[in-house]
């Protein structure tokens, strides 16, 4: 099993949730617009933000430590990556077994009747247009379509979130990359995997809370020191 945080992606230029914001939204703090009250109170403006924010993961490509994940799961199929991640640059790179604790960028759903919706191929504004931006209306109930990512005050989805338990507890080995394992409830995850006496890889240029349990705990960027680990592994394997 991996699990993978902003780190991650971070590396391929997606700014961390933590960050702060730039350019039209610098006057706003991203913890107030991530919240179910916020989307009630002005959908434009909520709707706007995520619209920036799948506008910058779409400029951006996956990196070496995306692509190197692949390479495990083609080694190793019953590789599962559970991510914290709203993006989606896991599936761009290739791989196919992806659990999405927090939701996605890509999947809206009705905020009133919770239909899934599909959005266009591209997104409807360049990563410095406009802030506001009017919702799409759910073709099954005419309710405003929200992001589908999980909020502040929303628990997690239940399916992602069994899988990822069921992972981390059955797994031999778990690869954290990217996490500062502070995040709850995803951040169980380890010590649910090591109470399983699985081996757990921190791969973090910081220190992280995850390390007190950790195997190995490895400092440096994801992209470069995940495919020289999983060249060595796969060769002697």
């Amino acid at each position: 099993m991996v699990l993978t945080g902003a780190g991650i992606s971070a590396e391929s230029g997606v700014p961390t949730f933590r960050d702060a914001l730039t350019g039209l939204w610098e006057q706003f703090d991203a913890e107030q617009l991530a919240t179910p009250d916020a989307f009630e109170r002005d959908p434009s403006l909520v709707w706007g933000w995520y619209e920036w924010r799948r506008a910058r993961v779409s400029a951006v490509n996956p990196n070496e430590a995306h692509r190197a994940l692949v390479q495990l799961e083609a080694a190793r199929p019953q590789t599962i990556v559970v991510t914290q991640n709203v993006d989606d640059l896991h599936e761009r790179a290739g791989s196919r077994n992806v659990v999405h604790l927090h939701g996605s960028l890509f999947a809206p759903r009705c905020a009133c009747c919770g239909h899934r919706h599909v959005l266009d191929a591209k997104p409807t504004m360049e990563p410095d247009g406009g802030r506001r931006i009017e919702p799409p209306v759910c073709t099954a109930c005419g309710g405003k379509v929200r992001p589908g990512v999980v909020w502040f005050g929303e628990p997690l989805p239940a399916g992602p979130w069994s899988e990822a338990q069921a992972a981390a507890s059955s797994c031999d080995l778990l690869i954290v990359v990217g996490t500062s394992g502070l995040v709850q409830p995803a951040a169980s995850l380890p010590t649910i995997a090591r109470r399983a006496n699985a081996s757990i890889v921190v791969i973090d240029p910081r220190p992280t809370a995850i390390d007190a349990i950790s195997t190995y705990s490895l400092r440096g960027k994801a992209g470069q020191l995940l495919p020289r680990i999983l060249q060595e592994a796969l060769i002697s394997a």
